[in-house]
């Protein structure tokens, strides 16, 4: 048993290193323009992981400091990050969805806003053979349907569009309470701040 279980742990080790690197490497390849709504997409999908893991490992690396490498040691942690990162990569998602579209809408003159709807579900279904839990997709699918049916589309993207993205990474984040409710601004500040370069980005690529 003890062999089994070096073995599963070294293997979660490895899978979280990689998924700490990979958006970062990611991140620094040359950009292409976004053309249609395929490559569209295909850019909300990785920016959306990309702010999510690197804003996640980021707060967990502040907090944490030098034990920082010990939480890869830490099955039952790793199994809480793993968590995190997805139900924060859901709200992700469906922000930039809802941005992008409604951007789009009001400076594009792109008047179809379904795709929100369209571009939201291809993601979640293939994240689901990527291993999204179910109950986070289920749950995150009820929320967007919601969140569209109240939304101003020549305005959403100017009113606070990644706020609840923001309070994901916030909630989510394995960190104590009591440490927690000390970095309220901080955490909250350091995606915005990051939602910032995407959207300087975004408007740069925009190429419909």
């Amino acid at each position: 048993m003890a062999i089994k279980y070096k073995l599963k742990l070294k293997d979660l080790k490895l899978e979280y290193l990689i998924d700490y690197f990979k958006p970062l490497l990611k991140y620094l390849r040359p950009k292409k323009k976004i053309e249609n709504y395929q490559d569209l997409k295909n850019f909300i999908q990785k920016k959306s992981a990309w702010i999510s893991q690197v804003t996640l490992y980021g707060y967990l690396k502040t907090r944490m400091g030098a034990k920082y490498v010990l939480m890869f040691e830490d099955e039952i942690f790793l199994g809480s990050i793993n968590k995190a990162k997805w139900n924060i990569y859901a709200e992700a998602l469906q922000d930039f969805c809802l941005y992008s579209i409604s951007y789009l809408k009001d400076i594009h003159q792109k008047h179809d806003t379904e795709k929100a709807k369209e571009i939201f579900l291809e993601i979640l279904s293939n994240e689901e053979k990527n291993q999204m839990p179910i109950e986070i997709i289920e749950k995150s699918k009820r929320e967007f349907s919601e969140r569209l049916n109240k939304i101003d589309w020549e305005k959403h993207y100017k009113n606070l569009p990644f706020n609840n993205s923001a309070i994901a990474l916030y909630e989510w984040s394995p960190v104590a309470e009591e440490l927690k409710s000390l970095d309220r601004k901080i955490v909250l500040n350091s995606m915005i701040l990051k939602w910032d370069i995407i959207k300087k980005e975004f408007s740069q690529l925009i190429n419909f």
